[in-house]
């Protein structure tokens, strides 16, 4: 059996906030035991409202911050277990394209800057004529590089925050929400230009989105979370849901064809605190199926077939 490229056993992040004259410090878990792999060529994404935890697992995976409990594996080397160094170099494998254009690229540089930042980060060497075969591959001309970022749009931006993330020929990229800012047909050309880039150069995509229907469109498995823990994983992603939040989610997002679109049903309740989560389902006080089980006892993580797996008590 082949080794995933990236492996994550554990995963949990918790923020310590508030404190001061009149108040205790708190800890808010923002990524809540997530277990995840990664195989080499897969393109996962990875779905849920806003602040569910999407982000902060790209920036535990990219160790920008560091866990509270749990690990994470490139090719089976656990990241946690390696120093700076070591750490720098692994770093030459994983990259992220983050979601503002406009704000990921430093004003004040050339694009031929920004392009040459991670190798020098990586104390290598860059020629104009690399950076050029680079920003080319991206469907930018060469004669980008000598232009700052207020010159150009966003769709261009994007293009140069991709050509930077590919600089130095990594195996995985992290994608957060890099086109959630963009105009839609901009979007569209984006997702086509990664689409192109994958099956040129073989990359392995982590793909983070709020939209659903392009998440289903774009990736070949679709990871679930709410309230910082993975509730599904489709190895498919039209395969059926089988956790009621993922079915909302789905039965929420816009079908072009009206045939194919599902009456809502709104979910009601409050979504719990994120500083004080239930001991059972999070998701228990929304859903019309819960049951006292629900409440008493979290739900792990299930494998149900062909790679499909989820956590709950009475799946759909």
């Amino acid at each position: 059996m082949t080794q995933p490229l990236l492996s994550i056993r554990g995963l949990t992040k918790r923020f310590a906030t508030g404190g001061g004259w009149f108040a205790r410090p708190r800890d808010m878990t923002a990524v809540r035991n997530v277990d995840l792999t990664v195989e080499r060529g897969d393109v996962v994404g990875i779905v849920g409202e806003s602040g569910c935890g999407k982000s902060t697992l790209a920036r535990l995976i990219m160790r920008l911050i560091e866990p509270t409990e749990g690990d994470v594996a490139l090719d089976g080397i656990s990241l946690g277990s390696l120093d700076q160094r070591a750490l720098q170099a692994a770093r030459r494998r994983m990259t992220m394209v983050f979601q503002d254009p406009y704000s990921s690229l430093d004003p004040r540089l050339t694009i031929a800057e920004s392009i040459a930042e991670p190798f020098r980060i990586q104390s290598r060497a860059v020629s104009h004529e690399e950076i050029g075969r680079i920003l080319e591959s991206v469907s930018l001309p060469a004669s980008t590089a000598k232009r700052h970022p207020h010159h150009l749009s966003g769709g261009q931006r994007q293009r140069v925050g991709i050509a930077r993330a590919l600089a130095l020929n990594p195996d995985l990229v992290i994608l957060d929400e890099p086109t959630a800012s963009l105009d839609v047909s901009i979007q569209a050309q984006i997702i086509e230009l990664l689409a192109s880039l994958r099956n040129r150069l073989g990359l392995t995509y982590l793909f983070i989105s709020h939209d659903l229907g392009l998440v289903r469109y774009f990736c070949n498995r679709i990871v679930v979370m709410y309230l910082g823990s993975v509730v599904e994983v489709l190895s498919d992603p039209k395969a059926k849901p089988r956790h009621p939040y993922t079915r909302a989610l789905m039965d929420s997002s816009f079908a072009p064809d009206p045939s194919l679109r599902r009456t809502i049903a709104p979910l009601s309740g409050e979504i719990p605190s994120p500083f004080n989560l239930p001991a059972g389902c999070a998701f228990a006080a929304r859903c019309n199926r819960v049951t006292e089980a629900c409440r008493s006892k979290r739900p792990n993580l299930e494998l149900l077939e062909d790679g499909h797996a989820v956590a709950c008590v009475h799946p759909l």
